[in-house]
Parts: structure tokens; C-alpha cells; sequence
């Protein structure tokens, strides 16, 4: 059974439905990604590339709901998927590793903000105890928006590119 789409609203007014993906949401994710910059898929996949490969999608679509969940977010009227949002834990949900892609032209609206509340919200309830994200050091607006949720900024052990951010769960108020 499918989980319903949840609505949330940026602080800035904006609002979007959020839904577990589907395997059958391979082309909608296919087709966002054409819609985000090559510099966000560098720092979304910590790799350079021009497009996403259909693995990576099935990666994203077909996923376990327990461990893993990839949220996709849709406008409104439903008719764009404006961002992904993914929670991927550890078997035993002492951590769960969140990555977050926008689309291009959804930029400053908040939604990345309203996304990373809602997957530590969602890590809550499975109890994780740490939420985390590897980070390019160049991603400077998704660090910012980390350290305005609380999170903690240290380098990523063997890579001086990347940074480990974090930030401890365990049914804590998210900032509003």
C-alpha cells in the first residue's frame, strides 16, 4: 500500500506535496534530473556527470521503505516534481544519511529548508539517532541551510573535498 502525499509549506509561503517514490516514478525522477544543474548533480552523486544513469534512478525509485525512502516533492497542482529527498539508514538506525537535489528553476523558495525538517522528522520516528549528509565543500548553500537546522560541520575522514555534517535526532524539536 502506498503512503498518502503529505502537503508541507516552506517558511516562505510555498507549498508542495511530498510522496514515498514508486518504481513506476522511474521516468518522472529521470526527467527532473534533467532539470537540475550539472553543479547540483555533482554535489547530490559527489561525482561529476552529465546525467543520471538509469541505475541511479532505480536506486531511487525502488527502494525498501525501511531502511531507505526517497521522498519526491511535486508542485502544488501535482504537475512538476520540484526535489528529491532521501533517508538511507544503517540496519541498526543509528544513522541515516540524507541527500537532497532541487530542481534549478525551485531554487529559493525554501524547499530544501521544509525537505531536510521533514526527513529528520521522518528519521525520528524510525528512532535514528544521528542524521547525516556528505557534503562537497563548494555546496556552501546546502551547508548553510544544515548549520541553520543545527547540524555540526567536521571534515570527512580521507577526503579533504567533502565534510561530514550532523546532527543528533532522538525526538528533538526540529527549529522552526
Amino acid at each position: 500500500m502506498h503512503q498518502p502525499s503529505q502537503t508541507l509549506t516552506t517558511r516562505h509561503g510555498f507549498t508542495f506535496h511530498v510522496r514515498p517514490a514508486r518504481p513506476e516514478d522511474d521516468g518522472t525522477v529521470a526527467e527532473f534530473f534533467t532539470h537540475v544543474t550539472r553543479e547540483d548533480l555533482r554535489f547530490r552523486f559527489l561525482t561529476g556527470m552529465n546525467e543520471v544513469a538509469p541505475a541511479q534512478i532505480t536506486a531511487l525509485t525502488h527502494v525498501d521503505h525501511r531502511w531507505t525512502e526517497n521522498y519526491l516533492a511535486f508542485t502544488h497542482d501535482g504537475a512538476t516534481m520540484i526535489a528529491t529527498a532521501m533517508l538511507a539508514c544503517d540496519p541498526g538506525f543509528e544513522r541515516g544519511e540524507v541527500a537532497i537535489a532541487l530542481r534549478k528553476d525551485f531554487k529559493q523558495h525554501g524547499i530544501g529548508w521544509t525537505l531536510l525538517a521533514h526527513i529528520a522528522a521522518v528519521a525520528d520516528t524510525k528512532d535514528v539517532k544521528v542524521l547525516e549528509a556528505i557534503e562537497s565543500r563548494d555546496n556552501h548553500a546546502a551547508i548553510e541551510v544544515e548549520r541553520d537546522m543545527g547540524f555540526t560541520v567536521a571534515p570527512y575522514p580521507g577526503d579533504g573535498a567533502l565534510l561530514l555534517v550532523s546532527r543528533s535526532i532522538g525526538h528533538a524539536a526540529v527549529p522552526a
